[in-house]
């Protein structure tokens, strides 16, 4: 075990990695993708907040119609649309309670799109935005899903510098990460946080 544990070590990344991903001189370029893919989520999130179908008097009708589309792409040989195990997901925990889904839906996309414009726990936004585009994906609904999940799983890997020029220029010197010395969320001892610009 102890010969093993000698064998560990970090493999840095290489430079076109820490200059796209890392590097404060790339934020102009994520903040334009964050806001177009903020853009993505807040439109369709903020129409949901006000369709009764989603969220009003007759909330999860529209869900009900996504899903039993979703239903009707389960066929189609080796390789359905829909797989089998996300149709039984869909039957087994969003059919019975298809309005908690259409509020949460509604509330999720609206945040990610809020999230994503203002810059504000970027890499937490964009984590849940794509966390959606895989399921819509998986229900066989393409339409804008691959490109903004394709742009989410980039804002993931660039959460360090993608809300730089947003809110996250102070709120993650603020709050930290977690396993971070720096920030107060995650340690209280050692107070105010001061991480150079």
């Amino acid at each position: 075990m102890a010969q093993q544990m000698s064998h560990r070590m970090q493999i840095p990344d290489p430079p076109i990695a820490r200059f796209l991903f890392s590097d404060t001189r790339m934020a102009w370029f994520w903040l334009i993708v964050r806001v177009y893919a903020g853009w993505g989520w807040l439109g369709p999130g903020w129409g949901k907040l006000h369709d009764p179908v989603w969220t009003g008097s007759k909330a999860g009708v529209a869900l009900s119609g996504f899903i039993a589309a979703a239903m009707k792409k389960t066929v189609g040989g080796l390789h359905p649309d829909v797989s089998g195990w996300y149709a039984s997901f869909l039957q087994a925990f969003v059919a019975p309670h298809v309005v908690a889904w259409s509020w949460a839906i509604s509330l999720g996309e609206t945040a990610v799109g809020i999230g994503l414009i203002l810059g504000l726990l970027t890499g937490v936004a964009a984590f849940f935005g794509a966390f959606m585009n895989a399921n819509y994906l998986f229900a066989g609904t393409v339409s804008v899903n691959p490109i903004l999940f394709v742009l989410a799983t980039w804002l993931v890997l660039a959460w360090r510098v993608a809300g730089y020029y947003g809110l996250d220029y102070w709120a993650l010197p603020a709050l930290g990460v977690p396993g971070s010395t720096e920030g107060r969320l995650f340690d209280r001892a050692r107070g105010p946080a001061t991480v150079p610009r």
